[in-house]
């Protein structure tokens, strides 16, 4: 994407987090030109020493308080389970007429945990960016992490839309498809699209660990293209999905559940020789892989279209 300079949708923008995707957003809404100043604050000082060296943030606050300072949007951007505790802190100083948004992968437990510390004349509107990589931390970031991913908006009853809709003008100008959905839903879509599917790799992950050790690490210098996709996806910064198996759990659950009956049934197929029932299940599945491509969310590239060139505003 190129890129475009726009009218600022926010005078300010503060950030509270300055993870993978806090800095992303950084390097997105400066080159798109979406807010007059963004501030940022991380509850490390080594993580907010390393946010002034690369230059991330036009300025990197000691203190939360301080970073939402005037703030007409302020986006939490730290693991689910201090959404709740980031709240209260920020509360008294949230500027009357402000949004308060995250970017968390669980929304009902978010929602229960953030609304009551939003004073009376601010807006509250969760939302969630489905874009990440493996990587974490300040220096992991890059604008075009968001391009033609989709970013989903949960308004919470009684939301104002004015403020629903500048919210996703602003998801929109850092490139992402934005739609909205009610927080149950959300929760059981991602518990199939994204947490269960984690938690399968840190299993395989894990046992792989343990099979390393009888075999002399085998299965680290053998390793095939699948395997190596598990531990992509197992390298992920462990507190956000501690916090989210621990905060969505039923949904986590349920699609477990029903994993382990197609796993049952996958183990007789294969026990009792049933090639028919392996065949026709590889090609249901096949297909879904093909209608990811095709709606554009990923590419059939060897690099899983993961080589992006990163972008750095000049200071």
């Amino acid at each position: 994407m190129s890129e475009v300079v726009t009218q600022p949708v926010y005078n300010r923008i503060a950030l509270i987090g300055l993870g993978l995707i806090a800095s992303s957003m950084f390097w997105a809404i400066k080159r798109a030109g979406l807010a007059g100043e963004v501030t940022g604050y991380a509850r490390s000082a080594e993580t907010r020493e390393t946010a002034r060296r690369i230059g991330l943030c036009d300025r990197v606050c000691d203190t939360a308080l301080e970073a939402v300072e005037g703030a007409d949007l302020v986006v939490l951007c730290v693991p689910v389970g201090a959404m709740g505790p980031v709240a209260a802190e920020i509360a008294p100083g949230l500027m009357p007429g402000a949004t308060v948004s995250d970017v968390g992968s669980v929304k009902r437990h978010v929602i229960e945990a953030v609304s009551p510390h939003i004073p009376e004349g601010v807006h509250f509107v969760p939302s969630h960016p489905l874009a990440g990589t493996e990587h974490s931390g300040p220096e992991s970031g890059f604008a075009e992490l968001f391009e033609n991913r989709w970013s989903l908006l949960v308004p919470v009853e009684g939301t104002d839309p004015e403020a629903v809709a500048r919210l996703r003008t602003l998801w929109e100008g850092m490139g992402a498809n934005v739609d909205e959905m009610d927080a149950d839903h959300h929760d059981l879509v991602l518990a199939v699209t994204s947490h269960a599917p984690h938690l399968i790799a840190y299993t395989m992950v894990g046992v792989a660990d343990d099979l390393r050790r009888v075999t002399d690490s085998e299965v680290i210098k053998y390793s095939a293209a699948g395997f190596r996709d598990f531990t992509r996806i197992a390298a992920s910064d462990p507190t956000m999905w501690r916090d989210v198996f621990l905060t969505n759990k039923d949904a986590t659950l349920e699609i477990l559940g029903r994993f382990t009956e197609e796993l049952f049934a996958l183990q007789r197929a294969i026990r009792t020789g049933d090639g028919d029932h392996l065949h026709a299940y590889f090609t249901r599945t096949r297909a879904i892989r093909r209608g990811i491509i095709q709606a554009g969310q990923d590419t059939a590239a060897p690099d899983f279209g993961r080589g992006a060139k990163k972008y750095r505003a000049s200071k």
